[in-house]
């Protein structure tokens, strides 16, 4: 007998600032008769799968990530399977990173990428000056693997997607009238020190300045957009013209939860 799909609206991988707290308020923001989601900063795709639109693109640097999300759209039950005989423990973690940064096969590497994303320190995503994995573990606070159930409601999911390993300015070129664009850009905040999700240069000024073009350009076209963003001088250069709604976030600081405070986001559109 098959298992039931369940149906979900939580993202299957953790991710360094997603914003699950607010995702009932960004969900305001959307509307049924938009043709298509789009989301060049995809991370976790909270917003995604919490709306579950019939047509997507989610777009993102990060291989790793846009590679994992294939082989659960094309391979569900294979990367579970993977991810069933994986031991749990400190020790068996330090050894799967080793072997995620060397592996090859495209469905182990994506078990592993879950795995490593699971149980590694504050769901963060970083490498080193040579582009290995290195963050360490942060179990066992980090919850469970997701189940065979949830993989196949994923899949399912991202089916309806067109997956893009790009640059979000290459991403937001594909955007047509109709669409509903959100982004979540790493921040690239002068003011504090903010983690980088990838490596030092993923996202700084120079980002910012062709982001508020991107935002122009889609104005232009009449795509509907909206971004969040911490509250900043960057985040004024990205707002200036457009709506501006601000929204309280809890977030950690130096990823411990008995550090957590309130931050002001503004939440940006047109």
């Amino acid at each position: 007998m098959t298992e039931k799909n369940i149906d979900i609206r939580k993202p299957v991988l953790r991710w360094a600032g997603s914003k699950r707290q607010i995702i009932p308020v960004l969900a305001e923001y959307w509307k049924s008769n938009y043709s298509r989601y789009v989301e060049p900063f995809a991370g976790s795709a909270s917003l995604f799968f919490y709306l579950h639109p019939k047509r997507a693109v989610l777009g993102d640097l990060n291989h790793h990530l846009i590679s994992t999300y294939r082989a659960i759209r094309d391979k569900p039950l294979l990367v579970a399977q993977h991810l069933q005989g994986f031991p749990a423990g400190r020790c068996a973690y330090g050894e799967i990173r080793d072997s995620f940064n060397e592996e090859k096969d495209g469905i182990r590497r994506a078990a592993q990428f879950i795995y490593l994303n699971r149980f590694c320190f504050n769901g963060l995503y970083r490498t080193n000056l040579g582009g290995a994995f290195n963050v360490p573990y942060g179990a066992p606070k980090s919850g469970s693997l997701p189940s065979t159930r949830e993989l196949r409601s994923c899949s399912n999911l991202l089916l309806r997607c067109k997956l893009v390993r790009a640059d979000f300015e290459k991403v937001l070129e594909q955007s047509v009238p109709g669409d509903f664009v959100y982004m979540d850009p790493p921040f690239a905040v002068r003011s504090r020190r903010v983690f980088r999700q990838y490596h030092p240069d993923t996202f700084a000024d120079a980002d910012v300045a062709r982001l508020r073009k991107c935002l122009e350009i889609l104005d232009e076209k009449n795509v509907r957009f909206v971004v969040s963003y911490a509250q900043s001088k960057e985040a004024e250069i990205l707002a200036e013209g457009f709506s501006v709604r601000k929204v309280f976030v809890r977030r950690n600081i130096a990823g411990f939860a008995s550090s957590r405070a309130r931050a002001l986001e503004l939440l940006i559109s047109n």
